[in-house]
């Protein structure tokens, strides 16, 4: 038994330590208790439990008989209390046999069977100590009245020791006088143990209460009760400060948060307040907390929303009304008002979206006119929009549903306000009575589209099968959805609930799954590039002749726009199918119309010019009847569309096409462009429309002549003789060309340049963005300061540029006319004394961020400039070493004094170093003597003075002496800056003495030195031994920062341009500063700031590392501190400074510190992309608004600037009003979806995530929460979304819980995640963070003057999404990160600035952006989240921001850190991710509605910038088949030329063409290629595109233009031999794959990429398994092309001809073949490469089954590669593209020796039949063992026998026939590429192959393909590995940035940690 205890004590210790270790933090925050926090979840269903626990252990301090009364309290509290009786009962002997036997017994009534987890072990661990404990004390019984007599006299012994009286008396004179910032550090103290007494106050009323239940109501129990209403009425107050709230506590008052005083939140307060002229409320209906009626309490009595819900909203609405209220001024009366403006202003925002759709649907609104109803209405119905909003659920993706909603319920509300008594309102009754906006509102919406999402088959079903948000967001957009009713109707269409097999329909767009919407989309771009194409080619192949002809042939146009037009609208009737049955009526037939419309002008146009054809060849005559009206037709019909595009698109004119109410205008313009409910007025201004179509206009210039004279008119001269030539005798069996012009030959001459032709466009694109892009960056003054030189230069103009723009024009009323050179002297000090405080914590942030040393702190920090030091004061490393040059500079000195400051003044901040030390060693001598010694001073100082003045200081003082001077000064200075004792206080006497005698006798000239030796009242304190006897040692802060100051002045010997060293602070430093001189809206004062939130969404990412993650080492032995204490060392150095241990500390002996050892963990953490340094820089915006808010209250008033007055920062995170007015202004949500499960399993996660809630008081975290009802579990499941902050014990209170009508995720997770959370988001506008991005506090600084562009002009409407520029963090880490991050940073700099201005197309792209809050949420969210489609659901906030009037800019001033993957695999399956992303957006109703609805100049930009980028990339490679394939189908179909040489004009000419096409070999000799000049053009720019030259111009100009020309060209050299251009052109085959797949197939899915510290190994299967069909068989197929091209083709000038001419191509098949070898680390280590070879063979070989992964078996692998195959059109197409790879077979056989000059198709057949039997032996050879093992003998008798007859066939072949060797080797490459297509034909049919039988034996043929692939490969990489250097260079080739840092990344890699530690 005694084991057991020991046992039992042993796990409770371990669990306390566990628990410290685990949550203990920094701050004022209490560790909770290790038992309370281990409470089984089966126990825990009081949501207070936490707080009883914690004031059991306060209460067992001041009484255990208190305690033990909690253990024995009855059992509707004894859930409560049984864990606090367990753990006290091991440390408190007195109760602890009683708290036992209850702790058991209440366990055993909770929990019976001991079903829930972990309640078994508890019992039989708490039995075990009853036991012992039993052994020595018996037990007794307990008079319950007895304690509850005790309890009440504990209860007021207790108020009355705490004075809690006293407490509420000081709260109400707080409260009255508003001050709360008075000894704002005791008050935090109070505040703290405030809540302790309180907390337990109310914990002992509680039990009170419950106790007095079972007492004797005649007895004692009844004198109780009645004492406990008083008491509970009495205590209400001080309740509040534990009454759950988010911001303002609005159910309780409090006394520890100043928001509440604040005026205009109580004037919001009071404008809600419930009057007497409102409805009668219900006599019993119960308002909870301590507050008023208001209008939320009737509308939860109307309509049933949930409390929580009203809670939430309520305290939306009063920060919105007092925030709206704060702008317009704050008001001053003593109870204040809310202005009408602002309501107003709130209201009409809010309800934006719902006049529009009112208007849109021509209905009326729920109320007349916005004069007739009074503010009251107004904030009723606000207050009902939110209210609807609140509770919508996934509801909220409709926003014109929720307007339907409001719409009706609105009126309900009139009704209801227009009668005496508030009652139900009829549509949200229940069938019980009840009412419930949750029940009968949203759930039937939400049940429909859940049923719904049923039908996605998991995002595997084709789009077109099932309505998704947008189809029923859009059945609002037509009055017809008013049949829907009110209360809606079951049976109505928009609630039909899909059958199995049965549509519902789809609603006006149909996602169908095919490239045609790329047409579809953007087909006026295809249009204009077509007919362009046409008119230079025939303006070409007129020989450039600009005539009549001419001109009738580009007439041609007119059928080519028309018949393209018109499958324009084919495609419309065909891609709408699934939505006819429930399309609207006139959307139909603007189809039909347009079909008919299009198909017969066509035709009219087109059989018009073909008579115009006939009259021109057949008449001389130009003015032909059919010439005449086809000339009219086109001119009418241009006119016509001229008129409508200049209306439509034009935006002069567009006005004009809205004010027209012509029903004949309407018609057609409704038929010219379909009009939805939103996209309309998608038009900007005059001025940047002009803007934006200059710079297409050059664009296109550019474009057309470079297609003209490079690609098309090369090619004219070939063509024609190609087509003249009738009689080629082909090398195989013709199809198509040989009576047809040779179109294959055409085809093939023209196919590469045409699709040059498509794509170069984003050719001329790029550069022209780029040009102008960094011109207008240099306009914004990007790049001003990009060293830490130029920040030092320009430094003095820094406190003048951020008083300018940082600090708000109300509060600095600084008079800024200088009138004289003493005026602005002292101006610049004030700006100096204002900018210090900003200064300093931005040193402070980035010490604490461990960027800088304690010493570097110093240097760094600038003076306050607040003491009557008449100079500006700057910081230490400007001036660091400036007074020892002068010194050398005045001892050099042979001139006057005049020559001498002349040359000290050339050094600016010397000659500030030089009067700085002057004045303050007058200064400093002054404050340490008196008496005689300060006379001294006086006489000096005076002397030396007048010396100045008559220009003779060199004659007055000996300069040689200086040195000496100022050595005896620093030893006084060094002595001062000491604690005071008797000892130094001599010691400094001494040597103020000492300094008195070299000054005296040494510096001053003889003359001077005489007089002083003479002074009678020096010279009798000297010889008295008074002088300098008694020094005044420095006690004020500011003599003693004057005394350090001085002391670092004198003694720094540093160079300021190694201050600071980390490069990482420098860069901070310098876009900072940079940012000061840039144009920037002016900031507000804090209090009338536009509010924010800050929005994070996570799932499972890492929060915070682990210790036992830290030390845990990958297989080279690599720990994640060892890495970064190798990347970072001065990082790591200062940490160790910043916790107090030296350089040379373990790494163990940091972790023996609980407290050290959280912080490493922190530490580790925020160099990661982990949660936590997320909300750290985040939490950075609440600083600055506490440092702001600060600042602004304490600065003087208009009159009373001075040095002196202007306050520093001292104490601003303990002023109560500034963190109120923070939290009024921001707040922090994170989204943690599944928080609440990792905190019932335990994770890690629950636990560090509630460590950021205890380290940041403003941190809020949102969650779905599961409750299963049923015992087992297994009963309906109810969703809630909660919000939880840390509670005064650090433990997490519940703010809100919404119900759901069930699972959120309907949709794609992160943009549910979102929605759910968002309710609970704050202010005007919110920013969407992802969680691995970072922030900084001097950036946070700005963030009012970013917000206040959503004030500033930015063209026709106002921003409702701000840009932010980020900072690619993660650059430094390897080649490949700097590679994506320059990428990245390309894109969010220069790129998005071209988008914003002058495009104006840039979108959302999940960066750091602004959203204007009230605007998305009002119409549908900040993201979209519908499955799959969605799947980059970032993207569409911005398309639908646009789609819905929005405005999108881009800011460059401030910027947000950013993580990047680092390794290959993970850019890879991020740019997978991405272009999959894209690959849906095709497909999408945003994309198709943008492309219409832009005018087609901004149409241009929105394509090139979005899809059409991921278009361009793919044409790109398919460039690069159509080249290959076209090139060996010229060299091995056509065989010999017979035709008539005296035909052709030129023999030159047709040996050009022979050269081109390979026909014959002699005659190519004989001239050069005209046509290869077009040729040439096209393969260069398709090269250049690949290797990505014009993907780095971007970067390029960004360099030059951040970084300097210098550094740019070498920047891009070292990118280049880092193998950039591999990594570029392996990226675009990933984006081509996964684009092209997901626009044929689907499959796009979010790709966790993970985001840890990349520097492991990665093994070939991995890499095999990644790569294998994304790039390896594509590249394998360009390799077998070039191969037949070289095998079979003549190219003229050899071996090296061919090579210039397929250089991209082998550089492509080299890249995608080896890149993920080239950039894996270790890639080439013999003993890697061994190791992979057995992995890569155990996986080839394994033969998987049942549950196995494709991570560890080929089979498993290859079934999960086949799975993108999934509907008969995929099917079909792959079909198509696989019969590709028989060209190959069919043109080879008939190159064979064998063959001759055979055509016969027989011969091809026959090559099947050789490939059926090398199959069927191939068969017999791999027949399985196991099936075989009844007839062996026969099987190897077979094979024996097989194998011997093959080889004498072929010798026999061989001898007797035409085969020879090569055509073995030639037989082999063509027989290859056919078992490649027959294997994805069979994987395609996959059903029916297995249906045949047939499906091991093309597994198995897969399989060999797949090790045939593989050794392919790993040859080369196996040869290179057995070169040592080969390892070593790759390792520079990876790590080169890491190596400029000092990172050893070889013994990393080597994992020696040995060495290093050695």
């Amino acid at each position: 038994m005694a084991r057991v205890y020991d046992n039992w004590e042993r796990l409770v210790r371990a669990a306390l330590k566990r628990e410290q270790l685990g949550t203990g933090g920094l701050g004022h925050e209490r560790a909770p208790s290790g038992i309370a926090g281990s409470v089984p979840p089966s126990l825990v269903k009081s949501t207070n439990i936490d707080a009883i626990l914690q004031a059991a252990d306060e209460i067992q301090s001041e009484d255990p008989t208190v305690a033990r009364i909690y253990s024995t309290a009855p059992a509707s509290q004894r859930k409560k209390f049984f864990y606090f009786c367990a753990f006290q009962s091991l440390n408190k002997k007195y109760v602890s046999i009683l708290v036992c036997e209850q702790a058991y017994s209440m366990a055993q009534n909770l929990d019976p069977n001991s079903d829930g987890r972990g309640v078994l072990q508890f019992k039989t661990g708490l039995m075990s100590v009853i036991k012992q404990k039993l052994a020595k004390r018996d037990g007794a019984q307990i008079d319950r009245n007895y304690d509850i007599e005790h309890l009440r006299e504990f209860y007021q012994r207790y108020r009355s020791r705490h004075r809690v009286e006293d407490m509420r008396r000081e709260e109400q004179r707080l409260r009255e006088s508003g001050t709360f910032s008075a000894n704002f550090g005791e008050l935090e103290l109070r505040s703290l143990e405030m809540k302790k007494i309180v907390a337990t106050l109310k914990a002992l009323v509680e039990v009170m209460e419950a106790l007095s239940k079972d007492a004797d109501p005649r007895g004692v129990g009844g004198h109780i009760k009645e004492e406990l209403q008083k008491i509970k009425k009495s205590e209400a107050t001080l309740s509040g400060e534990l009454t759950p709230y988010n911001i303002v506590p609005l159910e309780a008052p409090s006394l520890t948060n100043a928001i509440g005083v604040f005026p205009e939140v109580r004037g919001a307060i009071s404008a809600i307040r419930y009057t007497e002229h409102f409805p009668r409320l219900p006599d019993d209906f119960v308002i909870i907390g301590d507050r008023d009626a208001d209008m939320f309490d009737l509308l939860e009595i109307v309509f049933g929303f949930q409390k929580d819900n009203i809670r939430n909203q309520r305290e939306n609405v009063v920060l919105a009304i007092a925030n709206a209220q704060s702008r317009l001024g704050i008001p001053v009366e003593a109870d204040p008002k809310i202005d009408e403006k602002a309501i107003n202003e709130v209201f009409l925002k809010v309800l934006d979206n719902y006049i529009k759709w009112c208007r849109y649907l021509r209905i009326r609104l729920a109320w007349n006119s916005l004069e007739a109803i009074n503010r009251d209405r107004k904030l009723f119905l606000l207050s009902l929009y939110f209210l609807i909003w609140g509770e919508a659920a996934n509801v909220r993706f409709l926003p014109e549903c929720i307007c339907y909603i409001f719409h009706h319920m609105a009126k309900e509300l009139d009704a209801i306000l227009d009668h005496g008594e508030a009652k139900h309102a009829a549509s949200c009754i229940t069938e019980t009575g009840s009412v419930s906006y949750l029940d009968q509102i949203i759930c039937p919406i939400y049940k429909t589209m859940a049923a719904e999402v049923a039908r996605n088959n998991n995002g595997k079903a084709a789009h077109s099968a099932w309505r998704n948000y947008d189809d029923f967001n859009e059945y609002f957009w037509s009055p017809a959805c008013f049949e829907l009713g009110w209360p809606m109707r079951t049976g109505s269409p928009f609630l039909f609930e899909p059958k199995k097999r049965k549509r519902t329909g789809k609603s006006t767009f149909v996602e169908h799954r095919t490239f045609l919407h790329l047409y579809r989309s953007f087909h006026r771009l295809w249009i204009f590039l077509a007919i362009m194409f046409q008119v230079l080619a025939i303006i070409a192949f007129n020989g450039g002749h600009l005539n009549l002809h001419t001109f009738k042939s580009v007439l041609s146009i007119g059928p080519t726009f028309a018949i393209m037009n018109f499958i324009e609208s084919c495609l419309d009737v065909v891609l709408m199918f699934g939505a006819y049955t429930a399309a609207r009526g006139m959307a139909v037939s603007r189809l039909v119309i347009r079909f008919f419309w299009f198909g017969l002008s066509s035709v009219f146009v087109t059989y018009v010019y073909l008579k115009v054809l006939d009259e021109r060849n057949n008449r001389s005559s130009n003015n032909s009847f059919y010439f005449r009206i086809y000339i009219l037709v086109l001119g009418v019909y241009a006119a016509t569309r001229l008129v409508f595009g200049l209306l439509l698109k034009f935006p002069a004119c567009h006005k004009l096409s809205e004010m027209s109410d012509q029903s004949f205008f309407q018609f057609f313009k409704w038929i010219y462009q379909e009009r939805y409910y939103v996209g309309r007025g998608l038009y900007e201004s005059l001025s940047d429309y002009c803007r934006y179509v200059l710079f297409w206009l050059v664009i296109f210039i550019c474009k057309f002549c470079f297609a003209y004279f490079l690609q098309i008119k090369p090619l004219v001269d070939p063509t024609n003789k190609i087509v003249g030539l009738s009689q080629l005798s082909y090398s195989w069996h013709d199809l198509v060309s040989k009576n047809n012009h040779n179109a294959l030959t055409i085809a093939s001459l023209w196919g590469p340049v045409v699709a040059i032709y498509l794509m170069d466009i984003y050719i001329w694109y790029t550069l022209l963005s780029a040009i102008i892009g960094g011109v207008m960056g240099a306009r914004a003054r990007l790049g001003e300061i990009r060293s830490i030189e130029m920040v030092h230069k320009r430094f003095e103009s820094f406190p003048e540029a951020f008083v300018k723009n940082l600090v708000s024009p109300q509060t600095k009323r600084l008079p800024f006319n200088r009138q004289s050179p003493q005026d602005a002297q002292d101006m610049n000090k004030t700006y100096a004394a204002m900018f210090s405080p900003f200064w300093n914590e931005i040193i402070k942030s980035l010490r604490e961020e461990d960027y800088i040393s304690n010493r570097e702190m110093d240097l760094l920090s600038c003076p306050s400039n607040t003491g009557s030091l008449r100079l500006v004061q700057w910081p230490l490393f400007l001036l660091s070493s400036k007074i020892l040059l002068a010194v050398d500079l005045a001892l050099d000195c042979k001139d006057t004094q005049v020559d001498l400051w002349n040359r000290i003044c050339r050094d600016e901040y010397m000659a500030y170093a030089v009067q700085e030390c002057y004045y303050s060693i007058e200064k400093l001598l002054y404050s340490l003597i008196d008496g005689e010694g300060r006379l001294w001073v006086e006489r000096i100082y005076r002397e030396i003075n007048n010396s100045i003045l008559e220009g003779s200081l060199v004659i007055t003082l000996n300069l040689k002496k200086l040195p000496l001077v100022l050595s005896r000064f620093t030893a006084l200075t060094g002595l001062l800056l000491r604690k005071e004792n008797p000892a130094l206080s001599k010691g400094a006497a001494k040597a103020v003495f000492d300094l008195y005698e070299v000054v005296t006798h040494d510096l001053v000239s003889s003359d001077l030195r005489e007089q002083l030796d003479t002074w009678n009242i020096l010279a009798r304190a000297r010889n008295e031994g008074r002088l300098f006897s008694r020094i005044e040692w420095p006690k004020d802060p500011e003599t003693k920062e004057l005394v350090k100051r001085l002391h670092l002045l004198l003694t720094v010997k540093d160079s300021s341009a190694n201050i600071p060293k980390n490069l990482e602070a420098r860069r901070r430093l310098e876009f900072f500063t940079n940012s000061l001189f840039m144009d920037m809206p002016s900031a507000k004062p804090v209090s009338e700031m536009m509010p924010f939130c800050v929005f994070t969404p996570y799932y499972s990412e890492t929060v915070l590392y682990s210790s036992s993650e830290l030390q845990k080492e990958n297989e080279d032995g690599i720990s994640i501190l060892f890495y970064l204490q190798k990347i970072f060392p001065d990082e790591w150095k200062n940490f160790l400074e910043r916790i107090g241990l030296d350089d040379s500390t373990a790494d163990a002996e940091v972790q023996k510190s609980s407290r050290d050892a959280l912080e490493l963990r922190f530490w580790v953490s925020y160099r990661g992309q982990t949660l936590a340094r997320t909300v750290r820089g985040m939490m950075y915006y609440r600083r600055a608004l506490m440092l702001q808010s600060y600042w602004e209250r304490t600065s003087p008033g208009v009159d009373g600037y001075s040095q002196a007055s202007i306050p520093t920062s001292q104490g601003f995170e303990l002023s109560r009003e500034s963190r109120a007015q923070a939290d009024l202004k921001f707040t922090y949500v994170v989204s943690c979806q599944i928080y609440g499960q990792q905190k019932q399993r335990k994770a890690p996660e629950a636990a560090d995530i509630s460590l950021l809630l205890q380290r940041n008081e403003a941190l809020r975290v949102a969650f779905i929460h599961v409750e299963e009802s049923g015992a087992d579990g297994k009963g309906p499941k109810e969703f809630y979304s909660k919000l939880v902050k840390a509670d005064i014990h650090g433990k997490d209170q519940e703010v809100y819980s919404i119900k759901l009508p069930g699972d959120p995720k309907l949709g794609e997770g992160k943009p549910e995640n979102q929605n759910h959370a968002i309710v609970f988001t704050r202010g005007e506008a919110v920013q969407t963070i992802d969680m691995n991005q970072d922030n900084y506090l001097e950036e946070a600084m700005k963030m009012r003057n970013l917000l206040e562009e959503f004030h500033t002009k930015h063209g026709l409407r106002p921003p409702t999404i701000l840009g932010v520029r980020e900072h690619v963090f993660t650059g430094s880490v390897s080649s490949l990160a700097w590679f994506m991050s320059n990428q990245e940073t390309s894109f969010v700099t220069l790129g998005q600035r071209i988008l914003a201005n002058p495009l104006k197309v840039r979108m959302h792209y999940g960066h750091p952006d602004v959203f204007d809050r009230l605007f998305h949420i009002t119409r549908g969210g900040i993201s979209k989240a519908s499955r799959v489609i969605n799947i980059s659901e970032d993207i569409y906030a911005g398309f639908n921001s646009t789609l819905r009037q929005g405005n999108i800019t881009h800011q460059e001033y401030i910027q947000v850190g950013k993580g990047r993957d680092v390794g290959l695999n993970q850019i890879a399956l991020f740019e997978g991710k991405v272009a999959g992303g894209n690959g849906e957006q095709v497909l999408s109703r945003d994309i198709y509605r943008l492309g219409q609805l832009f005018d087609f100049f901004r149409m241009c930009s929105f394509f090139f910038t979005t899809v059409g980028f991921y278009v361009c990339t793919m044409m790109t490679v398919l460039t690069v088949y159509i080249f290959l394939y076209g090139r060996v189908y010229l060299k091995t179909m056509l065989l010999k030329l017979a035709v008539n040489m005296g035909d052709l004009s030129s023999p030159q000419l047709l040996g050009d063409y022979m050269a081109l096409s390979g026909l014959d070999e002699q005659i190519s000799k004989q001239a050069r290629r005209l046509g290869s000049t077009a040729l040439d053009a096209a393969l260069n720019a398709q090269f250049l595109v690949q290797i990505g030259v014009f993907t780095a111009v971007p970067m390029i100009m960004g360099f030059i233009l951040e970084l300097g020309l210098l550094k740019a060209v070498f920047s891009f050299i070292t990118m280049q031999l880092q193998l950039c251009s591999v990594f570029f052109t392996f990226s675009l085959g990933t984006r081509t794959h996964y684009f092209g797949r997901t626009v044929l197939h689907g499959g796009a899915k979010y790709r966790a990429t993970g985001r840890g510290f990349v520097v492991r190994h990665i093994k070939f299967a991995e890499n095999y398994r990644l790569y294998s069909r994304s790039h390896f068989v594509k590249a394998l197929e360009v390799a077998l092309l070039l191969i037949v091209y070289i095998a079979y083709g003549y190219t003229d000038g050899g071996a090296v001809s061919f090579v210039l001419l397929t250089l991209s191509s082998w550089f492509l098949v080299i890249s995608w073949l080896f890149a993920p070898y080239i950039f894996n680390p270790s890639g080439f280590e013999w003993q890697k490469t061994v190791e992979d070879f057995d992995d890569w063979t155990s996986w080839l070989l394994y033969k998987g089954g049942v549950g196995v992964k494709g991570d560890d078996s080929w089979e498993s692998w290859w079934d999960e590669e086949q799975l993108h195959i999934q509907t008969l059109r995929g099917r079909i197409l792959e079909t198509v593209l696989s019969l590709r790879f028989l060209i190959f077979q069919y043109g080879i056989v008939y190159k064979l020796h064998l063959t001759r000059n055979e055509r016969s198709l027989a011969i091809y057949g026959f090559s099947w039949v050789v490939l059926l039997v090398i199959v069927m032996v191939f068969k017999l050879f791999t027949y399985s063992a196991k099936k075989s093992a009844n007839f062996q003998l026969v099987i190897r008798f077979t094979q024996g026998v097989t194998s011997l007859g093959l080889i004498a066939a072929i010798a026999l072949v061989i001898v007797f026939t035409d085969l020879s060797i090569p055509d073995l080797f030639a037989s082999v490459l063509a027989f290859i590429p056919t078992g490649w297509a027959v294997i994805c034909l069979a994987v395609t049919w996959k059903k029916v192959v297995r249906s045949l039988g047939l499906w091991d034996s093309v597994r198995e043929f897969g399989r060999m393909y797949d090790a045939g692939m593989g050794m392919l490969i790993f040859a080369p990489i196996a040869f290179l590995s057995w070169f040592p250097f080969i390892s070593t260079f790759q390792s520079r080739l990876l790590f080169n940035q890491a190596f400029s840092r000092g990172l050893e990344i070889s013994i990393i890699l080597a994992g020696n940690k040995a060495n290093v530690d050695a």
